[in-house]
């Protein structure tokens, strides 16, 4: 494919004028091969007690793309490390997703893009949005296997954690009836996932349930005044909590087939808390300033009080200064976010909200075997002052201490999002275990995998996996321990 030259790739925009689109250049480019490789070079040690699979989802398309191209547009593709023994292997497959298979059958590009109409496109998902479901965003393990999410809310695809195999569409056992958001929430306590899937038509929110053994076992609608778009959610241990955020679709430029978002500041900001099984009359609205939230850290029940830490962004609309399409585009992408906390007294109805931190960090994570109950520790990316999204070092918050440690990765080194990996038999959210993240160096051109000591960031990695081929920069990742991958060595 012409687009993983890394050359610039030249795109219209309203002036008439060509302009340069860096998100398909240099450290974003897309990689046009899937590969494996084994005993892949060390430099330090991985730790023996280091055991499992980091894998990384993210945008890769695979033909040259159609009209503009937004970031968000890409094919999905896994990058995994599976670490073994000391030993490291490498591995990246594209989802096979529906419209994957039809562009791959006509070997070329049939959708077009976020900033283009979609009219003409093949499919959409089950909203008749039609915008290609490039499952590209975010991957959650729950019941053996990973499951590869959309971020405008789409089919999740079920992808084997060792081999990367697209196993198919997960419609568990049957039972999922519409489109699923790109961040589930999965308790490992009691092996059930939460989910919600929006859309432009009433109702414009529905939230259900997985249960332990594979199948919706609850869903409900949520009223709401409009179409919104929600992104992530929060469990507590006997709660959901959904939101009703001021960032909304402009239904005008809709109406035009083109897709535009609002932030409009007149509205409060609504959080949503309701009974993990309960119905959408039982729900309690909770309003606090206005704001957008992409990704939550986690959540938790404290006497009378469910406590909410979210990374919040302030302003989630493009910059003034921001003119054509694309500039709009890369002001858009360009985060600015900071850790906040919010606490709903399920008893007085009060929303209290207050700042934790002012630096700008995002894709944030806790030990996965914690969520939805009380956690010290949590992890995040910090953001480049950069003009595209880059994540130049990691952050790690001891909400016990009120302190945090950092680590920068270094002149022209950008990262992933770094899931916690806990040490074999480690006990839940004790710092006890590791962060695992890629690391592109732009100035060598290639990539790499490092581990770090989760209670001891600023020393540095203390091991570097040298990978066979570079890892563009994308979106979410997860992290499978070797105790959730027998299922996987079955298959």
């Amino acid at each position: 494919m012409t687009s993983t030259s890394e050359q610039p790739v030249l795109v219209a925009a309203a002036t008439g004028e060509p302009e340069v689109n860096p998100y398909l250049m240099g450290v974003y480019a897309p990689v046009g091969e899937e590969i494996d490789a084994s005993d892949l070079e060390v430099i330090g040690k991985i730790p023996a007690d280091l055991n499992g699979v980091y894998l990384r989802n993210g945008p890769n398309p695979r033909f040259e793309p159609e009209g503009r191209y937004h970031w968000f547009d890409g094919d999905g593709m896994i990058h995994a490390v599976h670490l073994e023994n000391g030993k490291a292997r490498y591995r990246n497959r594209w989802v096979r997703t529906k419209a994957f298979e039809a562009e791959s059958e006509a070997g070329k590009a049939l959708w077009k893009g976020v900033m283009e109409s979609p009219k003409g496109n093949p499919f959409g998902n089950t909203h008749g949005l039609n915008v290609k479901d490039s499952a590209n965003t975010d991957l959650i393990f729950h019941r053996g296997k990973v499951l590869s999410t959309w971020y405008m809310c789409g089919t999740p695809y079920a992808v084997d954690p060792l081999s990367l195999e697209t196993l198919g569409a997960e419609d568990f056992l049957g039972t999922l009836v519409g489109d699923m958001m790109a961040h589930p929430k999965v308790d490992e306590r009691t092996g059930e996932m939460f989910w919600f899937d929006y859309g432009p038509r009433p109702p414009y929110l529905r939230y259900g349930v997985i249960s332990a053994d594979g199948k919706v076992a609850s869903t409900t609608d949520i009223e709401l005044p409009g179409p919104r778009l929600p992104h992530d959610m929060a469990i507590t241990e006997n709660h959901a909590v959904l939101m009703d955020l001021p960032l909304v679709q402009d239904m005008e430029a809709a109406r035009n087939g083109r897709h535009r978002l609002l932030f409009d500041r007149s509205l409060p900001s609504r959080f949503g808390v309701l009974p993990r099984y309960g119905n959408g009359s039982q729900i309690r609205w909770f309003e606090a300033s206005p704001c957008y939230i992409y990704h939550v850290v986690n959540s938790w029940e404290q006497g009378e009080e469910i406590v909410l830490d979210v990374c919040r962004v302030q302003r989630p609309q493009p910059r003034a200064d921001a003119r054509t399409p694309l500039a709009k585009m890369l002001s858009y992408l360009r985060l600015d976010a900071s850790l906040h906390r919010y606490r709903f007294n399920l008893r007085t109805g009060q929303c209290l909200e207050n700042q934790l931190d002012d630096d700008n960090t995002e894709f944030p994570s806790v030990d996965s075997r914690v969520v939805g109950g009380r956690n010290r520790f949590s992890y995040a990316v910090h953001i480049s002052p950069e003009s595209t999204l880059k994540f130049d070092g990691l952050v790690c918050y001891d909400n016990l201490a009120g302190a945090k440690t950092e680590h920068r990765f270094g002149p022209g080194r950008w990262g992933s999002e770094a899931p916690f990996a806990p040490r074999d038999g480690a006990a839940a959210d004790s710092a006890d275990g590791y962060l695992v993240t890629f690391v592109q160096d732009e100035r060598e051109g290639r990539s790499e995998l490092d581990v770090f000591d989760a209670a001891d960031l600023a020393a540095g990695p203390v091991a570097r996996v040298l990978l066979p081929q570079r890892v563009p920069l994308g979106f979410h990742a997860t992290w499978v321990r070797a105790d959730q991958l027998e299922p996987s060595r079955d298959r």
